[in-house]
């Protein structure tokens, strides 16, 4: 494999006690990159381009907001916001030169603006510098899983995966396996998803019982955290 691999993330990320381990790598990324772009990088060039040409999802935005450095988000949104009105200027004053009648002139400045527009609702610099080395680490995991006998059983005795990451690694199973291989990864990882999916539903449905006063002096088992750990099954969420 030609591509960098990232053995000890991954291999510390099934180490660690989780729900989906691959949560945990997405989560310790998007740490990384929002220090990344509210620490002193924002100064330099390159990076200001990069964040002025993208912009940044809801999610992130909200995130870059919590880091507190205020100064260094306004500059960030300032340039953002005068690439936005240069855009959205040069695409409006084009539309109204290009020929044609009115009707037509209108309806072509209106798409090419929404065009843009549309476009800009799909772009995230944190989102950008996330996936790219997500997409490594996935690849990663199936390195591993194909050349390393300890991370196949590693794997195997972890607690599954939210089901975003699940969906995840099936639909990716195919780009990086074949044949018996591909079917066992496959068999195995829909016995891990399902069973810990029914796992964590059984707590949850626990959780559920403690609130009905039959079940008041009955022990909690594995039901206190049953909550937030069935939102980070079905959605990915790492609650606080």
């Amino acid at each position: 494999m030609k591509e960098k691999l990232y053995t000890i993330p991954v291999n510390d990320a099934f180490d660690h006690d989780s729900e989906c381990p691959l949560c945990a790598m997405y989560h310790s990324l998007e740490t990384n990159a929002i220090e990344f772009t509210m620490g002193p990088s924002y100064m330099e060039d390159d990076i200001r381009e990069a964040t002025s040409r993208l912009g940044f999802c809801d999610t992130h935005l909200h995130q870059l907001y919590q880091n507190q450095n205020r100064l260094g988000l306004a500059l960030i949104l300032k340039s953002h916001m005068d690439k936005l009105i240069k855009e959205t200027q040069k695409l409006s004053n084009s539309g109204g030169k290009s020929g044609g009648s009115f009707f037509f002139k209108k309806k072509d400045e209106t798409s090419g603006i929404v065009s843009y527009l549309n476009e800009m609702e799909e772009t995230c610099f944190i989102c950008n510098k996330i996936n790219d080395t997500f997409e490594r680490y996935i690849a990663t995991i199936f390195h591993l899983y194909r050349h390393e006998k300890n991370f196949r059983e590693k794997f195997n005795l972890s607690k599954g995966f939210c089901t975003s990451h699940y969906k995840t690694l099936y639909s990716s199973s195919t780009l990086y396996l074949h044949g018996e291989e591909l079917s066992n990864f496959q068999m195995e990882l829909n016995k891990l998803y399902l069973d810990n999916m029914k796992r964590v539903r059984d707590d949850l449905e626990w959780f559920i019982n403690k609130f009905d006063y039959r079940y008041a002096n009955e022990p909690w088992k594995n039901a206190k955290d049953a909550l937030p750990r069935a939102m980070q099954k079905t959605n990915g969420i790492l609650a606080d």
